[in-house]
């Protein structure tokens, strides 16, 4: 829906007129909070926000004091009702508890519902890990593909990198650091011979942006793990080499445990490039052998 963005004001907060104001904060650095953020901030009835104690913290930092109302995975349909209502006459800001908010937020659910209700919806744009993460990464940047969270557990995890592997675009995924040397893992056996970036402690002191093999990048964080939250990219795929059998049998032996042998075999052959009939023969050969 095309609109016409309201002025915005200074930090002296002046006033603004009435509506939703998407406000990206910072992901480590709090000097990266901008002048127009901290004037609207200023300038809102009211902030929507996911933990209130963290958004308190940032408006302490900035010497504001706003009513916070709580707005998250677990909001239901009467707390974006009410923030609506609220907005129908008064300005009211969205912020996540760190970078932009909707990026692997819900709050993509509040501003369809404002632009529904005929509300003026304002983005201001900021700090996002996904986009400093890619330009840290040093893998081509003019295609990638946002996959948001990996799961946690390795056959829902599988199956998100197994349907992404055939996208010709660096893949961005965040991810935490007790899972990241088994994700780094599963990038080896499902996303061969790709570049593998990892990016941390973004804008902070410690900040880390490591590039290399999945094996390599797996073995140096299995030796030294990661806290917080992580950004893990993959280049895009590269051209295929024929397999030899030890990789191939690797491939399907991983498969076969995680999907059923007709499914397994489907993505082992996509991903490889290989005859699909000769990889279910073979299946079914290491089936037979299995002790």
């Amino acid at each position: 829906m095309d609109h016409q963005s309201p002025e915005l004001p200074s930090p002296e907060n002046e006033p603004l007129q009435p509506g939703l104001y998407i406000v990206a904060t910072p992901i480590g650095n709090l000097g990266d909070m901008t002048r127009r953020a901290i004037g609207v901030l200023g300038a809102v009835s009211a902030i929507a926000c996911e933990d209130t104690r963290v958004t308190g913290k940032l408006m302490a930092h900035l010497g504001l004091k706003k009513p916070l109302r709580r707005y998250d995975d677990h909001a239901d349909a009467g707390a974006r009702d009410a923030l609506i209502d609220l907005m129908r006459t008064e300005p009211v800001a969205l912020v996540s508890d760190a970078g932009t908010p909707l990026i692997s937020d819900p709050g993509y659910r509040l501003v369809r519902a404002a632009q529904a209700e005929g509300i003026v919806v304002t983005s201001l744009p900021g700090p996002s890990a996904l986009i400093t993460a890619l330009t840290l990464a040093g893998l081509p940047t003019d295609r990638f593909l946002f996959g948001g969270f990996l799961p946690g557990k390795d056959k829902a995890k599988g199956d998100v990198l197994t349907e992404l592997a055939p996208v010709p675009a660096t893949l961005v995924f965040y991810d935490t650091g007790p899972r990241l040397a088994d994700t780094l893992d599963a990038m080896g056996r499902l996303l061969p011979r790709r570049e593998i970036a990892v990016a941390r402690e973004l804008t902070k002191m410690f900040e880390e942006c490591r590039r290399g093999s999945a094996e390599e990048l797996a073995e140096h964080y299995r030796a030294h793990p990661p806290r917080g939250e992580i950004v893990v990219l993959a280049g895009p795929p590269v051209a295929p080499v024929a397999p030899d059998d030890a990789a191939i049998d690797a491939a399907l032996r991983e498969a076969l445990e995680r999907l059923p042998m007709s499914q397994a075999t489907k993505d082992v052959a996509r991903a490889l490039g290989v005859d699909r009939r000769a990889l279910y023969r073979r299946a079914l050969e290491l089936q037979t052998d299995a002790p």
